[in-house]
């Protein structure tokens, strides 16, 4: 089990009231609803091992190379990233209880949490879970490697489990060609513009058609044929967005990282330390929840 640490914390944050906090009033909110989370996938899913994947570079050079618009928007003057302030104080916590506790974590200077997934799942030789509440990482299903995501846009109580035939049904595209798909269509959400013109039933003909971005493109300079209504042109006049989405769009699978550890810890590794964030912060019961749930695990 792979956890999109930053797409987790953040949904925790927002449907965690701030009202909760330390004795010292910081919020954590956040750190709260984070071991929540994990505690129920830990008895839901029983992972033989997990790995929270965190965010090194939240907008990597390579990407804003490629397409400068890439996040711009959440960006602050100084280049870091528009996050809540009572989000922020809480990420050290996170990452102070998780080492606590024996729950390892993975990240790679210049590379989003979503690289070091994508890296990971690569290496993998048996079955993957991604715990994410974002759809960009629909492009890493693979049936025959048995990668599949664990959807939580809807919270915990609704996941849903993406394969394959999960992203046929819902996109009408064959299921690993999601990340054309989203070049084609296009993300406000992360800057990415898309093909004006271009629509989720325009981008999903096309993918139907080629399969990839590539092949259309490769289509259009070879003078072939088989473009939908009106769509040649679209991608023609777009030809320069075309060219350089593809290493924006595409999660990488070299990051820096090596699929190692992750076994659950039966009892924390550091239990004074933990015992200390605990008093110091007030974490009880959701801390409690999550050291009996990793206690309970076979692994």
């Amino acid at each position: 089990m792979l956890l999109d640490a930053a797409s987790m914390y953040f949904r925790a944050f927002y449907g965690v009231p701030e009202t909760m906090t330390a004795p010292d009033g910081t919020p954590v909110n956040a750190v709260k609803g984070f071991l929540d989370m994990i505690a129920r996938l830990v008895r839901a899913r029983h992972p033989a091992r997990l790995i929270a994947c965190m965010d090194a570079s939240w907008r990597p050079a390579f990407r804003v190379a490629a397409l400068p618009s890439y996040k711009a928007h959440r960006a602050n003057p100084d280049g870091s990233e528009q996050v809540p302030t009572a989000l922020n104080i809480q990420l050290p916590v996170i990452v102070d209880v998780l080492s606590a506790a024996g729950i390892a974590m993975a990240w790679a200077d210049g590379y989003e949490a979503d690289d070091i997934i994508g890296t990971l799942a690569a290496q993998a030789t048996g079955p993957v879970e991604v715990v994410t509440g974002d759809r960009d990482l629909f492009q890493l299903v693979d049936d025959e490697r048995r990668i599949r995501i664990a959807y939580i846009a809807r919270g915990l109580a609704n996941l849903e489990l993406v394969d394959e035939a999960a992203v046929t049904a819902k996109y009408h595209i064959p299921g690993r060609s999601y990340a054309s798909f989203a070049a084609l269509r296009g993300d406000p959400s992360d800057g990415l513009p898309g093909v004006p013109g271009v629509g989720e039933k325009t981008a999903a003909a096309l993918v139907r058609v080629f399969g990839s971005l590539e092949a259309m493109l490769a289509a259009i300079d070879a003078g072939h044929g088989g473009f939908p209504a009106g769509s040649r042109a679209r991608l023609v006049a777009a030809r320069q967005y075309l060219d350089a989405c593809m290493p924006v769009v595409k999660v990488a699978t070299d990051a820096p990282v090596t699929l190692a550890g992750g076994n659950l810890p039966s009892v924390p590794a550091d239990p004074g330390r933990i015992a200390d964030l605990d008093q110091r912060f007030d974490l009880g019961s959701s801390l409690g929840r999550l050291l009996s749930a990793l206690a309970a695990s076979p692994g």
